[in-house]
């Protein structure tokens, strides 16, 4: 099969998934395409971005209202023309999310777990903690108490401050005692993180994009702009599962975990990728001063380094 078929194929596979998450997407585009080039870019740009994979220009006008109603992103009116540019809590998210998405499994661990208590008083927002601290991948073990046995403590830091809690909250850094069997361990890993269902989610990517590498990595690459949207709904499909996945040290996971394949998969497609898809950014995409900058040096940090 061509590369060519492989893309038709995936653009079929996302009109097909309901509801279609239009700003989830164009969360993805900002991400991934956006943050490490300024995080700014023309209305125009988005809509005829996404118009092959059956998005039209009403659909990314209300997604993105909703965007900057959310505070991701907001508006500038040059003209005629709506340029959105990420704000400061859409580039904390980003940030903090970079180290979920990019980086590669971990396998070293020394056994110590940290735990973030929230207050039970109702001046915190304590379903938003929840909720942002999910994406950093801690889980619950109590309805106050959130686990982590390798978190990045930088973003965790953010999230707080962002959330202006950094005060409210008891953070331990916690050994885990020699009393402590691993069958316990492994009850309480899975009472707080369905591993079963990433499983799943991991062999439904690694089934889809497989096919996709074989044909890049035969030499069946495509123009800049497909390159692009391979790029672009690979990550977002990768993403909505890494936003979901703790990213435990692999003593805690289950054996051949589907995960580790996954980031590997996702790493050499990226790759392959890289170089036609940035050229289409650069020369297709503009800001308000004109094409977009080119990225900053930590787009080649990703997945443990690109050439």
């Amino acid at each position: 099969m061509t590369i060519g078929y492989h893309l038709k194929k995936l653009i079929q596979d996302f009109q097909g998934q309901q509801p279609l998450r239009v700003g989830s997407l164009i969360i993805t585009v900002y991400g991934d395409l956006l943050a490490l080039r300024g995080g700014a870019v023309w209305l125009g740009n988005v809509i005829n971005l996404l118009e092959p994979l059956g998005i039209n220009a009403r659909h990314v006008r209300t997604a993105v209202s909703r965007l900057n109603k959310d505070n991701w992103i907001s508006p500038h009116q040059v003209g005629r023309k709506s340029y959105y540019s990420l704000t400061d809590s859409g580039r904390r998210r980003f940030r903090n999310a970079t180290p979920q998405i990019y980086a590669g499994p971990r396998s070293d661990w020394d056994q110590t777990w940290t735990l973030v208590i929230l207050p039970d008083h109702k001046q915190i927002n304590k379903d938003q903690a929840i909720k942002e601290l999910g994406w950093l991948g801690f889980g619950r073990i109590t309805k106050s108490i959130l686990a982590h046995p390798m978190p990045d403590i930088r973003p965790l830091e953010r999230t707080l401050e962002g959330l202006n809690i950094r005060d409210d909250v008891i953070i331990l850094h916690q050994a885990s005692h020699e009393l402590t069997s691993s069958a316990a361990l492994d009850i309480m890993v899975k009472g707080c993180w369905n591993l079963e269902e990433l499983s799943v989610n991991y062999r439904k990517f690694l089934e889809r994009f497989r096919p996709v590498h074989q044909s890049l990595a035969a030499g069946d690459l495509p123009g800049d702009h497909e390159c692009l949207l391979i790029r672009l709904l690979m990550v977002h499909e990768y993403r909505k599962i890494l936003l979901r996945d703790p990213r435990l040290p692999d003593s805690l996971m289950p054996a051949h975990w589907e995960g580790n394949s996954a980031y590997q998969l996702c790493r050499n497609i990226y790759q392959l990728l890289l170089g036609k898809s940035e050229h289409c950014l650069s020369t297709t995409m503009e800001t308000e001063e004109g094409l977009l900058p080119p990225p900053t040096k930590e787009l080649f940090q990703r997945f443990s380094g690109l050439a």
